[in-house]
């Protein structure tokens, strides 16, 4: 007797992107064209936010959004904001799992898309691409677990 392909369980934890996609970019070179001819490097600074939130049943929305800016001495050479977002399908998962993978997992897949988008504006700007390094989202999310866990506890002292 041929097996016969069992039905996926409708109870069975569901995990899907849906889609990609850029939800802002803003480029700004406010001290062009001078400033392709400043010689010293710039100091770059970099900005991370995240959020999250629920579309509707089973959908979520995560936005990682990155500020990039470059500045010599008080001079702003340029400054880079984009927000890149993806919806996911996230079905029968535990309240308990859902907040690590909403607050962790979804930002790592997000973020290599918004760090290309980040260095592709920066070079068409006619600057040197930049180079975002990875960033720990575990680590983060951590960090704000326990932060609102010791918010909470001094919260309850007063």
């Amino acid at each position: 007797m041929a097996d016969t392909p069992t039905q996926q369980d409708p109870n069975a934890p569901t995990f899907s992107i849906e889609k990609i996609y850029l939800k802002d970019l803003s480029v700004e070179n406010p001290n062009a064209p001078q400033a392709y001819l400043w010689r010293e490097n710039p100091s770059v600074q970099v900005g991370i936010d995240q959020e999250s939130s629920p579309i509707e049943d089973g959908f979520h929305n995560v936005v990682i959004k990155l500020t990039v800016t470059a500045t010599i001495a008080d001079k702003t050479m340029f400054l880079v904001e984009a927000a890149m977002g993806a919806i996911f399908q996230i079905r029968n998962v535990p309240d308990n799992e859902l907040q690590p993978l909403l607050g962790a997992h979804c930002p790592n897949i997000v973020f290599p898309y918004a760090r290309e988008v980040v260095s592709d504006a920066v070079n068409r700007m006619g600057f040197p691409p930049v180079y975002l390094q990875p960033i720990n989202f575990e680590a983060l999310y951590q960090a704000r677990v326990q932060a609102q866990i010791e918010q909470a506890a001094n919260a309850t002292k007063q």
